[in-house]
């Protein structure tokens, strides 16, 4: 298992005052899914999360953030919530600092965060078992 510590861009603002980083993922959030709907289910729900995911991750980079707040806000709700349900808890806060300052983020701001929700993300799955 790594841990992996997120910087800005070079030349982008940093998003959120320094602090300790989450953890990426929360030891035992998948298996109290596994609890709560059984593990096959589990399994598919959590390959459908993966791949929504990706394309939520996609779609922020599509969306013009001058544009396209309240949207952007929205898909960061929903991406926080899940991310929470599987236990990404890095990913999760992202989301929330996303949803949170949707309003008031410039372009750099922006695009700095967007990289620490992939970095984040990528690093996560790949602490997974089955990934």
């Amino acid at each position: 298992m790594f841990d992996a510590a997120f910087a800005p861009a070079p030349g982008a603002h940093d998003t959120a005052p320094q602090r300790k980083l989450e953890p990426l993922r929360e030891a035992g959030a998948f298996e109290a899914l596994v609890r709560e709907i059984g593990e096959d289910d589990a399994c598919e729900v959590r390959t459908v999360f993966w791949r929504e995911t990706c394309a939520r991750l996609e779609l922020f980079r599509t969306l013009a953030l001058g544009q396209h707040r309240g949207r952007i806000a929205r898909e960061a709700h929903s991406l926080k919530s899940t991310a929470r349900t599987f236990g990404y808890l890095r990913l999760a806060t992202l989301a929330l600092r996303l949803e949170d300052t949707a309003g008031a983020l410039d372009d750099a701001e922006f695009g700095d965060l967007l990289q620490q929700m992939d970095a984040a993300f990528t690093a996560a799955k790949a602490q997974e078992p089955q990934a």
